[in-house]
């Protein structure tokens, strides 16, 4: 007679091994959602600086009118001339100039922010409509030709963000067996190589930028590498964890405070303060000063870069001190196996225990 053998015990454990997987996804579910849908899903200005040009009592009455209608959308202040709020936009440190009269002009700098020019013209919309007058709008600071919409920056960083971190996976995965430093040696490789492909997709490629493709490279590169050395520096202590903390570092916290769709004067609070030191808001910024506004302002963004990546430094000569410390207590503990007469079944133990740790991980940055 044919005794049936019972799936149950190894399905069961299929299961809870599934089960325990979901996690994950779910966490990046739940990350992606709070983070997209709090940073983009109802854009509105606050503390957004604008200009009214003329000294006179209607240039005067005009602002305030302005500042106090807008209850705290807008930030409005009166600039003596034309010359004078030009060379704010063309600083970054005005959105629009606002110049009243019979045939009223504003002007912008769309190569600051396409998203906040568009604002600041439906402002004035309005205000030229009440004078019964047709608004022209000037913009001294035009976007490249291959980048209409001004948002060409944000998806080579989003491309430049996949390349980096999914190189983690691989190099913390597959490459988790090799020394720290042939780790570190192949993280600015592909660093090189993805800062490369970038910049050809900025420049020949797809014309996002007409001018300063060198400087784009050197940024490029730049942040590539910061992400590649803190995600190898990060595997080291989160392990199979690394591609969900990598993602919430340079994906939902990253791409939802560059300022690449809206900047901070258009998002919540949360987000506006990150821009302020996150690397991706270095990098859009970076490139914006440096392709449309003669690089004014350049070096904060480029530090911010910097720093990023000499925390991959940091991170990287730390993991390696403590994997050096395991790889020691490792080969103690060999010994005494040895002393037991239990090596070949201990040491397939361990070396079944690793590869099962790496194909996991394999499989969960595969999946992403």
């Amino acid at each position: 007679m044919e005794v049936p053998v019972s799936a149950g015990p190894s399905t069961d454990g299929a299961l809870r091994h599934v089960l325990g997987h979901l996690l994950t996804p779910l966490l990046m579910c739940v990350g992606m959602g709070l983070a997209y849908l709090g940073a983009f899903h109802a854009p509105a200005p606050h503390d957004l600086r604008v200009d009214v040009v003329g000294s006179g009592p209607s240039a005067q009455v005009l602002a305030q009118t302005l500042q106090d209608k807008g209850a705290g959308a807008l930030d409005v202040r009166t600039v003596a001339d034309r010359a004078t709020a030009v060379a704010s936009l063309r600083e970054q440190g005005s959105f629009g100039a606002y110049i009243p009269g019979e045939k009223p002009e504003l002007i912008v700098a769309s190569g600051s922010s396409d998203t906040s020019a568009m604002a600041v013209e439906k402002v004035f919309t309005k205000v030229a409509a009440a004078e019964d007058a047709p608004l022209k709008v000037t913009d001294v600071a035009p976007v490249a030709s291959g980048d209409p919409t001004g948002q060409g920056v944000f998806f080579l960083l989003v491309a430049l963000s996949i390349g980096a971190y999914a190189s983690v996976a691989v190099i913390g995965g597959a490459g988790a067996v090799l020394p720290m430093r042939v780790r570190a040696l192949l993280a600015a490789a592909m660093s090189l190589v993805v800062s490369l492909i970038g910049t050809l997709f900025a420049g020949p490629v797809f014309h996002l930028v007409d001018q300063g493709l060198a400087g784009v490279w050197a940024m490029s590169w730049l942040y590539a590498a910061g992400i590649l050395l803190v995600g190898v520096g990060l595997h080291t202590f989160l392990r199979r964890w690394t591609t969900l903390g990598v993602m919430v570092l340079f994906v939902m916290l990253n791409f939802t405070s560059s300022g690449g769709i809206y900047r901070p004067e258009l998002q919540p609070g949360f987000f506006g303060a990150l821009h302020a030191f996150w690397n991706g808001a270095g990098f859009v910024e970076g490139v914006r000063s440096h392709v449309y506004f003669g690089g004014h302002a350049l070096g904060g963004h480029v530090l911010v870069l910097a720093l990023w990546l000499l925390a991959g430094v940091a991170l990287v000569v730390a993991a390696g001190a403590v994997e050096a410390r395991r790889n020691s207590a490792a080969k103690a503990g060999e010994t005494r196996v040895e002393t037991r007469a239990e090596t070949v079944g201990e040491k397939v133990r361990i070396a079944e225990r690793i590869e099962a740790e790496t194909e996991e991980e394999m499989e969960e940055a595969v999946a992403v």
